[in-house]
């Protein structure tokens, strides 16, 4: 599966009238979807994470402001993430996340593990908080040098309810030295208990889905 939306793309009269405004390649609100090997492509707010449990396993996803967002329970696991407006578009400061659960009862958060994160025309922020309790959770993945130093921005939330982990990452863009204060660390078991498949799989669905369609 491939999703698109060109509506931020240069060569378009009304991308170069307005700027670039938010433009949904895809939104996942179904509880317990997948999906593999697929691409999804835009620049502004490409993929609508919005709620429910997720699985994306070797995706592409492609873009330049909040271009992961929303409020699901969901694994990345060895998907590319590619930072950019396109091979024509401007330079620009963005981000590639936006997270956006709501509580501490919440049970919602992005994982990213063995992902490669990568980019071209400008500088990114891994994430800011789109929720005052936002989580992201980015492990035993490739950072190149497209992250900015701080890698991280409240969004005006309050710092200490926001959940931000960084664990076991190489490149250039996983040095730490200059991140927000406020990133947090989690034990081996908390980390463990994202990591594993059971974050988004307790019931097994994954399991059944992938005998059912042979992968």
């Amino acid at each position: 599966m491939i999703a698109i939306n060109t509506y931020n793309n240069p060569g378009f009269a009304h991308a170069n009238a307005v700027g670039i405004l938010p433009a949904l390649a895809a939104k996942v609100e179904g509880n317990r979807s997948a999906f593999y090997n697929c691409s999804f492509k835009g620049v502004q707010d490409t993929l609508w994470d919005r709620s429910g449990l997720h699985y994306y396993y070797n995706c592409y996803i492609q873009g330049a402001i909040d271009f992961i967002f929303g409020d699901g329970q969901s694994i990345y696991e060895k998907c590319a993430i590619n930072f950019t407006t396109g091979i024509d578009g401007p330079t620009i400061d963005g981000v590639i996340t936006a997270q956006k659960r709501e509580s501490t009862d919440s049970t919602s958060g992005f994982v990213f593990k063995e992902c490669t994160i990568n980019g071209i025309n400008g500088k990114a922020e891994l994430g800011r908080a789109y929720g005052p309790y936002s989580r992201v959770i980015i492990a035993n993945s490739y950072l190149s040098d497209i992250v900015r130093p701080e890698g991280w921005s409240t969004w005006d939330k309050p710092e200490e309810n926001i959940i931000y982990v960084e664990v076991n990452n190489t490149g250039p863009g996983a040095n730490n030295a200059n991140r927000v204060k406020w990133m947090k660390t989690l034990s081996e078991d908390e980390l463990n208990s994202f990591l594993h498949i059971s974050y988004v799989d307790k019931d097994g669905w994954i399991h059944k889905q992938r005998n059912a369609n042979n992968f």
